[in-house]
C-alpha cells in the first residue's frame, strides 16, 4: 500500500517536537511556596558571552514581577529566604546609580503575569556565563520570582517584596 505525500508530510510533522530545546539548554523547574508549579526557566549561553533566559511562568497573581538570580541554590518554602541575597559577584550596586545595569543577577525587565496567571519573557544577561566554576556562573544559584516589580533603584533589593516561587540552578 503506498501513502500519500500528504499523509507522509502529516506523520512527519507529527514527530517533531512541540518546541525545541535549544542546544545546551538547562531547564529549571519553578515552585510556588505552597509546592504548586510555577512554570520554568530555560536558560541558554549566548554565542558571544552571556546567557539567554526564557522564562514561562504560570499560576501567579496578576502584574508586574522582580525576577532576580540568587546567590544559594536553596529554595526552602514558605519564604524561600534560604536562597540568600541577589547574586553580585561583581559587588555592583543596584539601581539607576549604576549606568552598567545592576548586580549581575538582576534580570533587566520585570515580567508581566496577565489575567490568565500567565507570563512569559526572555532576557538576554551579558553579564551572567554558563561557564562552571566562573564567578559570574548561574550554576550553583537560584531563579527568583517576587511579589511586586523591581523599581530598578532601591539597593540591594530594587523594592521588589517577597519571594513567591523559586527554582534551584544546580551546581554544573
Amino acid at each position: 500500500m503506498m501513502m500519500r505525500p500528504v499523509a507522509i508530510v502529516a506523520l512527519a510533522l507529527l514527530s517533531l517536537p512541540a518546541f525545541a530545546k535549544k542546544k545546551d539548554a538547562v531547564v529549571v523547574p519553578l515552585k510556588t511556596s505552597t509546592g504548586e508549579d510555577a512554570g520554568t526557566a530555560a536558560f541558554s549561553p549566548m554565542k558571544n558571552g552571556g546567557v539567554e533566559i526564557q522564562v514561562k511562568l504560570k499560576n501567579l497573581p496578576i502584574g508586574d514581577h522582580a525576577v532576580h538570580i540568587h546567590q544559594s541554590p536553596v529554595c526552602e518554602a514558605p519564604d524561600f529566604k534560604t536562597a540568600g541575597g541577589h547574586f553580585n559577584p561583581d559587588k555592583k550596586q543596584h539601581g539607576l546609580e549604576n549606568p552598567m545595569g545592576h548586580h549581575n543577577g538582576d534580570l533587566p525587565k520585570n515580567i508581566t503575569i496577565g489575567e490568565n496567571h500567565t507570563g512569559e519573557i526572555t532576557y538576554k544577561v551579558e553579564g551572567l556565563t554558563m561557564t562552571p566554576g566562573a564567578a559570574n556562573s548561574i550554576f550553583g544559584t537560584s531563579i527568583m520570582v517576587h511579589e511586586k516589580p523591581d523599581d530598578m533603584k532601591t539597593d540591594p533589593t530594587g523594592a521588589a517584596g517577597n519571594r513567591i516561587a523559586c527554582g534551584v540552578i544546580p551546581a554544573q
